[in-house]
């Protein structure tokens, strides 16, 4: 595993892992970085041209991704080091710290809201919607993925991963969009494509367990398995609306 904290763009110093939030830049992490930039790869077109608030822009990588294309990118974390490395390293961004149960953005004033890994961490997801649709102008979207609970926690009520406080299932996810006052245009799931299921089956069926493992005995990596994790790409991943319950990650757009 690699100890060293790399360079992240412009010279900024990158962020530390903290056994939850996924960074650019390090090896061993490559797998978890590219399952979710395929996420906003495949969202970003929502936000062209558009005012984007991203409610909890964490390392800021993929805020920057969307404000290639957008008007202009928000990007609100409520961790301080974090709002001051992205606002460093990512000037295209402009950052604001701000709690995401109470958004600092006033009512109607954007056109996106992009909340990628994130709801799964609040506490009151009910009332962080309600907020997404306030600050939303009408007919805006919201742009949400989230760790699929049937598959990331398989059995289970309470998540396995101590950051989470509430996983959901895709119907549930939906539920929630509905009482809040959207309208669902998109539920799929996000999950290995061709190649990514060619290196489960050469990793005893599933590269993520066997990534798991060595993470849990702290033994060095196999080099067969961490030149298979650094090989990963966005484009290795796939979204589709079919189904959704055997998806990784759940992938919705939901309009205001």
């Amino acid at each position: 595993m690699s100890t060293e904290t790399p360079a992240g763009p412009d010279g900024a110093d990158q962020l530390p892992l903290t056994g939850e939030r996924t960074v650019p830049g390090i090896d061993v992490e490559n797998y978890w970085f590219r399952r979710h930039e395929a996420a906003y790869l495949h969202l970003a077109h929502h936000c062209a041209g558009a005012v984007v608030l991203e409610a909890g822009c964490g390392e800021g990588y993929g805020a920057d991704l969307l404000a290639r294309t957008a008007d202009r990118v928000v990007g609100l974390d409520y961790d301080a080091t974090t709002a001051a490395h992205v606002a460093k390293a990512y000037p295209g961004v402009r950052t604001v710290r701000g709690n995401l149960a109470a958004l600092p953005v006033r009512t109607g004033a954007v056109d996106v809201v992009a909340n990628l890994q994130v709801i799964e961490h609040l506490w009151d997801q009910e009332g962080f919607l309600l907020e997404c649709h306030r600050v939303l102008r009408p007919g805006g979207v919201l742009l949400v993925t989230t760790p699929n609970r049937i598959t990331f926690s398989p059995g289970r009520d309470t998540p396995l991963n101590p950051f989470h406080t509430r996983e959901l299932a895709g119907a549930e996810l939906a539920g929630l969009l509905v009482d809040a006052g959207f309208t669902v245009e998109f539920l799929g799931g996000l999950g290995h494509g061709p190649r990514l299921r060619g290196l489960d089956a050469a990793h005893g069926g599933s590269i993520i367990d066997a990534q798991l493992a060595v993470a849990v005995s702290g033994d060095p990596w196999p080099a067969d398995l961490l030149a298979a994790v650094t090989s990963v790409t966005a484009a290795d991943f796939a979204v589709s609306a079919e189904d959704v319950d055997a998806s990784l990650d759940l992938v919705a757009v939901a309009r205001a």
